[in-house]
């Protein structure tokens, strides 16, 4: 009788492709599959959450900066609707039984921006976390393609299930360097605005640069990242296409 074969360990994960599956799931989850035959429109549009995560994103900070402007004291007011608002949208998701992790995310970024703007008394203060978040994103995705190790091609790289495998192609590496450097240019144009705003304590123009620089850069951002990633992986024609032609 032969003796059965060993079945051969499984080889543990490198942190490159446990980080690649955590963001090519991320980007999946907000409609940026690659592998799906869908138009740039659509993807985009998906990736804003449509007019209601447009809305859950934009109006929070609208309303701050609109009261405060008007009546800038007691500073409670303008926080205390910026927040309700939040809360008003997680609600209405959980409700709903709708996924709620956005506008999860966006009251708990307007609880923790409303705190610290409380307790030391200045308004341009509600808008530290998000300075400090551009900092970070717009520093790993530099220092990530700087290094070969782009997270862009990490994400993309899962979501087209080649893994890593895009590091020993010369065209998709020299790609996700410079989507890596259109991304952190992204991030660190929005700390040279607003970051000198911060400091004059000039809230109202320092709010409406936010909403300036968001959502009206991202989504242009995302349709050209979306278009170049389509380009180094093009769909193979699906019988239904064949039969179009």
């Amino acid at each position: 009788m032969s003796s059965p074969v060993p079945e051969e360990p499984e080889r543990p994960q490198t942190a490159s492709e446990i980080l690649g599956a955590a963001l090519g799931g991320a980007a999946r989850k907000a409609g940026l599959d690659p592998a799906q035959s869908a138009s740039t429109h659509t993807v985009v549009w998906s990736a804003m959450g449509g007019w209601r995560g447009i809305v859950e994103s934009v109006l929070p900070s609208l309303a701050f900066v609109i009261l405060f402007t008007l009546r800038p004291q007691p500073l409670i007011l303008p926080l205390g609707v910026s927040v309700g608002l939040a809360a008003m949208f997680t609600i209405v998701r959980l409700v709903q039984k709708s996924p709620p992790s956005a506008a999860l995310g966006g009251l708990i970024a307007a609880v923790a921006a409303a705190g610290l703007a409380l307790w030391t008394g200045r308004g341009e203060d509600n808008f530290v976390p998000g300075l400090i978040t551009n900092a970070v994103y717009g520093s790993a995705i530099l220092v990530s393609a700087l290094i070969g190790w782009s997270v862009i091609g990490l994400a993309a790289g899962f979501l087209m299930g080649e893994g890593t495998a895009w590091r020993t192609d010369r065209r998709k590496r020299r790609a996700f360097f410079w989507l890596g450097i259109a991304w952190a240019a992204l991030f660190f144009a929005r700390l040279a605005v607003q970051f000198p705003l911060y400091l004059a304590g000039d809230v109202t123009a320092l709010g409406t640069f936010k909403l300036v620089m968001g959502l009206p850069l991202f989504a242009p951002l995302i349709a050209v990242t979306w278009l170049v990633v389509r380009a180094l992986y093009p769909r193979a024609p699906s019988r239904e296409d064949a039969a179009a032609a």
